[in-house]
């Protein structure tokens, strides 16, 4: 594997992770099992997946993953509807799905920058991105126990390298002035969207952090606000 690999399956690992709280705000199996009929359409699951993926440098990544999702979303909710599945049930078919979306966008990025000079480059870039997404994580409070496991368990195909670099991250105390270190002129934008694209800014201390985040990251307002509204779904801080 490789870290640009991971990145996207951590992207992935994360989702998967945080959707188990925002089952309970979207109204429960019913719910979830909207969303999933509408997975395809504008604003939908699909689509946000997609804009993920076009993130992360995947070219026509949104087209490819949104149609994913429009085939798969339907399926999954009319087969929970009919058996009445549990929750657990629901939500391994959901981790698969973006488990396997994810892996596709790894080996597409990795692909393309495996053996050229680039290749050095991307595997960096990609360890800030995956740092961005913890620290992001970490937002509204510690990374518990129970999310620790469920994001290093999509990451079974990884090196030992690679999962001891994302267990450490997980378990060191938030440092946004660590990540920022980090960061180039040429990568501030693309840390504050892959940390907006996790958080989404739902509660009063994601949104301080973000707040937080956009100074250390010198970004006027202008641009911040148009990386936000790239955000779909996400709220206005």
């Amino acid at each position: 594997m490789s870290f640009v690999k991971t990145l996207a399956t951590l992207a992935a690992g994360i989702a998967v992770a945080r959707g188990y709280d925002a089952f309970r705000k979207m109204g429960g199996m019913s719910g979830m099992q909207d969303q999933l009929r509408k997975a395809g359409e504008e604003g939908g699951i699909g689509q946000q997946a997609g804009q993920m993926a076009e993130k992360l440098g995947v070219p026509g990544g949104a087209k490819a993953v949104q149609d994913m999702f429009a085939n798969w979303g339907p399926k999954a909710a009319e087969a929970s509807a009919a058996a009445e599945a549990t929750l657990g049930g629901l939500m391994s078919t959901m981790q698969s799905a973006w488990t396997e979306g994810s892996a596709r966008m790894g080996e597409m990025i990795s692909s393309a920058t495996a053996g050229t000079p680039m290749g050095a480059m991307a595997e960096e870039h990609a360890k800030l991105m995956i740092r961005a997404m913890i620290e992001a994580a970490k937002a509204d409070g510690q990374i518990d126990p129970e999310e620790r496991a469920r994001i290093m368990a999509h990451l079974d195909d990884a090196s030992a390298e690679e999962r001891a670099f994302v267990a450490a991250q997980i378990d060191a105390p938030a440092d946004m002035a660590g990540l920022v270190a980090g960061v180039t002129d040429a990568t501030r934008a693309q840390v504050y969207s892959t940390a907006r694209m996790i958080i989404a800014g739902q509660t009063e201390p994601e949104i301080a952090w973000l707040d937080r985040l956009a100074a250390a990251l010198n970004l006027d307002p202008a641009t911040r606000s148009a990386l936000d509204a790239a955000v779909p779904g996400a709220p206005s801080a």
